[in-house]
C-alpha cells in the first residue's frame, strides 16, 4: 500500500505546475493534501477511481486539507470537535478496516513565536486525538507538522533555535508525541541521513542550494513498525515550496 502526503501551498496553483502528472504517475492508494487554499466549488478535479474528502478553512484562500482514497473509508471525521481548532480545515481522519489515517496541517507558530501558546494547546489536543484513535486500531499520521524535530532535520539549526518550526517548545511536543508509542517513519529507515528536506524557502535560492527543513512526515503507531516497507521524500518534485513525502506499508 502506498500513501503520499503533499503540502501543495495552493492547489489551484499547483495544478498548473504539474500536480496531476505527479498524482497519476505515483498512483498512490491514499493521497493527502495540506494548504489547499480554496473553498468548495473553486476547483473540479477529475480523479478517476478515487473518493474525495475535503476540509475547507472558513477564511478564504487559507489552510485547508483534502484526502483522495481508492478505497472508501468506513467513516470520515473532519476537525477535532474543539471549536477553537475547527475553523481552519486542518484535520481529516479516515477510518479503515485495519487502521486510522489522519491528515493534518499543523498551525504555524508564526514570526516571533506569536502563536506559540495556541500551538502548544493544539499539540496537546491533537496528541490526545491520536492517542484515543490508537486505543482502537493503529494510526497512520501524515502532513505538514510545521516542526523540524532534530538538528539533522534542517540546514541551519543554530541560527533557527528560537524560530517558528525549531523552537524548543515545538520540538518538545514532537518528542512527547513520539514517546507516546509513535514513530517517525523516515528516521526509522534513515536515522542518520543528512540533507533530506521537504520544505525550502522561496528566498535566496534555498531550494537550489538545498537549504531546507524536514517538516512533512509520516508517523505511525509503534505496532505498525514491522509492516513498514519504506518512507521517502520526493524532493525532485516541484510545484510547491514543499515536496511530497511517501510511505509504503504492508497492511
Amino acid at each position: 500500500m502506498k500513501l503520499v502526503s503533499w503540502n501543495v501551498n495552493g492547489l489551484r496553483a499547483c495544478v498548473k505546475k504539474g500536480f496531476l502528472e505527479y498524482f497519476k504517475g505515483v498512483d498512490a492508494d491514499i493521497f493527502c493534501l495540506q494548504e489547499i487554499k480554496l473553498q468548495e466549488g473553486q476547483i473540479d478535479l477529475e480523479l478517476e477511481g478515487y473518493h474525495q474528502y475535503w476540509n475547507y478553512a472558513e477564511k478564504k484562500g487559507y489552510s485547508g486539507t483534502a484526502v483522495f482514497s481508492k478505497e472508501k473509508p468506513i467513516s470520515v471525521q473532519k476537525d477535532l470537535g474543539i471549536e477553537e481548532h475547527d475553523k481552519e480545515g486542518r484535520v481529516i481522519t479516515l477510518e479503515y478496516e485495519k487502521f486510522f489515517l489522519v491528515n493534518v496541517y499543523t498551525p504555524n507558530s508564526q514570526r516571533g513565536l506569536a502563536r506559540i501558546d495556541y500551538r502548544m494547546n493544539w499539540e496537546d489536543d491533537f496528541r490526545n486525538h491520536l492517542n484515543e484513535l490508537d486505543k482502537k486500531k493503529p494510526v497512520i499520521l501524515c502532513g505538514d507538522l510545521n516542526v523540524a524535530h532534530n538538528e539533522i532535520d534542517l540546514k541551519n539549526p543554530k541560527n533557527n533555535r528560537k524560530n517558528a518550526g525549531f523552537s524548543d517548545e515545538e520540538r518538545g511536543k514532537m518528542t512527547e508525541l513520539l514517546d507516546s508509542n509513535f514513530i517517525d517513519t523516515f528516521r526509522y529507515f534513515y536515522p542518520d541521513k543528512e540533507d533530506a528536506y521537504s520544505w525550502w524557502s522561496y528566498m535566496r535560492k534555498a531550494r537550489e542550494r538545498n537549504s531546507g527543513w524536514r517538516i512533512d512526515y509520516f508517523i505511525t503507531s509503534e505496532r505498525l513498525k514491522d509492516s513498514l516497507i519504506d518512507s521517502q521524500i520526493h524532493s525532485e518534485i516541484m510545484g510547491s515550496d514543499h515536496c511530497p513525502v511517501a510511505l509504503e506499508v504492508n497492511l
